[in-house]
């Protein structure tokens, strides 16, 4: 009996790239290529730069690295998401670890860090405090505390999953000028009292009877970190009273919100003695934002 010339030749890189993506474009993945490409260079350790030079040259996939990829693109397909399969999310100039129990950190979120390191680079102290409430995995507060790295941070976090990776990360990126408390959010930090520069809150915004649209999030992401009451506004609303607890006056708050909440919150702040109220929109032109200052 012969044997098929072709029998014993692996398949190439490229194509098990391919024909991952075709699957995972067929199970509605946003992006495809760019979730194919991930995943491989997860399973080789390799970066995408050096991924795709390893396609170009040919490479083949070992029958272990293989069935590693294929497991690995059937739970994306799956909607399972991306950073819980790679255990990795990038947000400004981190990598951050994540998996179940914590919020993703979104791309969105990078411009609400950006307005709170820009208020705690503007404050007049020598070393300014900033706190993040509701930190998840840490992703606004590292940025904080590396980006402005003479101010002083403080993260509280009332869910025991996304505590313990908040304290992965923070000790994975080695700050020594932030903590991460577990504590609730209405009484973190009452020694920080008329202290705090800068308040900072990605809270849960989705209106208790909204169903997100992605699988991702809607399958995935702790109902904790997505829901906040019937108008979506609960913690904003916590928010609100304890900014004007801990924040001197002057002081910034920032809070992430969904794009149609803007101007329900500018009143509420209002309402509550904030000044100056005002929404910024993202990259995409939503609105995203709204910072107000203590009086």
């Amino acid at each position: 009996m012969t044997t098929p010339q072709n029998a014993c030749v692996p398949v190439r890189l490229d194509a098990h790239l391919h024909t991952a993506t075709e699957r995972l474009a067929r199970a509605g993945v946003p992006s495809p290529d760019v979730d194919a490409e991930l995943l491989a260079a997860h399973v080789l350790n390799l970066s995408r730069g050096e991924l795709a030079a390893a396609a170009l040259r040919g490479h083949a996939m070992s029958a272990a690295d293989l069935a590693h990829f294929d497991e690995l693109v059937a739970r994306r397909a799956a909607r399972e998401p991306l950073q819980h399969l790679t255990g990795l999310a990038p947000f400004r100039h981190l990598e951050l670890r994540v998996g179940p129990g914590v919020f993703v950190p979104r791309p969105e979120t990078e411009m609400v860090a950006q307005l709170a390191i820009d208020a705690l680079r503007a404050a007049a102290a020598s070393e300014p405090v900033a706190v993040d409430l509701g930190t998840g995995s840490g992703a606004i507060a590292l940025s904080l505390a590396t980006e402005v790295p003479h101010a002083r941070v403080f993260a509280a976090e009332n869910s025991v999953d996304a505590f313990v990776w908040a304290k992965e990360n923070l000790a994975v990126v080695g700050v020594t000028n932030a903590t991460v408390a577990f504590v609730d959010l209405a009484d973190a930090f009452g020694e920080l009292d008329g202290t705090v520069s800068v308040l900072v809150s990605n809270p849960p915004y989705v209106p208790d009877d909204a169903i997100p649209r992605d699988p991702e999030v809607r399958l995935w992401d702790p109902p904790a970190a997505l829901y906040g009451g019937p108008d979506g506004l609960d913690v904003v609303r916590v928010l609100s009273h304890v900014g004007q607890r801990l924040l001197h006056p002057g002081g910034t708050l920032v809070i992430e919100h969904g794009e149609w909440q803007g101007a329900a919150i500018r009143d509420l702040l209002t309402a509550d003695g904030w000044r100056a109220a005002a929404t910024h929109p993202d990259l995409t032109q939503r609105d995203r934002a709204t910072t107000a200052l203590r009086a």
